[in-house]
């Protein structure tokens, strides 16, 4: 009994200096966003401004990359869902001969590194003129993810019941009525929790398009965030933490508002019940 006690409270107090790990910078950046003289320590200002804020919001380039950051990750999340829907039906529903090998070479890639195809992948982009160009590069990225998607999407697609699309068909639906009607319906947490691993990958990737793109109008704001750092170590730190906040914004307001279904989407194995 002593000892699951002693062994609880250890847990508590690992658990709580991890939360102040993380914290602590998130803490920083939110305090240093009102600073108009921020440094690296973490002090209260004497005279919070929202300065910083507006002096990152009135800059065009900062509007561009944020539209640019949101044009690869939006499009790059509903191609995945989109294109994983489709391939994972015939892998759900089907009994295809090499099925197995199949899935497991999407389980080999979802664990490849990008780094380690970008220089191939850089030569493809020169040797087709596709460099600097934001369709492209949102499509490699999607090819990139769609592994990753498509794993996901087929497993929870295995958890919603047959039986209930038999019984559309027995009703006159078609194969594409089923899909859209009954499946698509239960699959929703599902479909919820890849858009959004799907999002965030895309969101905070700095790599790819600091190769693939070289135009600054073009750069997203992942990478643009140099852009508050100068020579001899000097650094914005006011303007840099206001960009971060900003810059966490879309995730936060895509975790608030799909929190529920991504929650359900870990637990997609009670959907065929509803």
């Amino acid at each position: 009994m002593k000892k699951s006690k002693s062994s609880v409270v250890l847990g508590y107090l690992f658990l709580t200096l991890l939360a102040i790990v993380f914290i602590i910078p998130l803490l920083w950046v939110i305090v240093a966003s009102l600073d108009a003289e921020a440094s690296q320590v973490l002090k209260i200002p004497e005279n919070p401004t929202l300065n910083n804020y507006v002096s990152v919001i009135t800059s065009e380039g900062n509007q561009q990359a944020f539209i640019n950051g949101l044009f690869l990750s939006g499009g790059q999340t509903i191609l995945v869902v989109f294109l994983s829907i489709i391939a994972s039906y015939p892998l759900s529903r089907f009994t295809l001969k090499h099925k197995q090998k199949f899935m497991l070479n999407i389980l080999f890639m979802t664990s490849l590194p990008i780094t380690a195809v970008m220089v191939p992948v850089y030569q493809l982009f020169i040797l087709f003129n596709l460099t600097d160009s934001l369709v492209a590069t949102m499509l490699f990225l999607t090819a990139s993810q769609l592994p990753f998607g498509i794993w996901m999407t087929k497993n929870f697609m295995d958890d919603v019941s047959v039986d209930l699309e038999e019984a559309a068909w027995i009703d006159g639906a078609s194969k594409l009525e089923g899909i859209r009607k009954v499946i698509l319906p239960l699959m929703k947490p599902g479909i919820f929790t890849v858009a959004i691993f799907t999002f965030i990958g895309s969101w905070g990737n700095f790599f790819v398009p600091y190769i693939l793109l070289s135009s600054p109008s073009k750069l997203p704001a992942s990478v643009t965030l140099y852009q508050f750092f100068g020579q001899y170590g000097y650094a914005a730190y006011g303007q840099l933490a206001a960009y971060s906040v900003l810059y966490m914004l879309p995730t936060f307001i895509l975790y608030y508002f799909a929190q529920n279904y991504m929650s359900k989407g870990f637990s997609m194995s009670g959907a065929s019940k509803g």
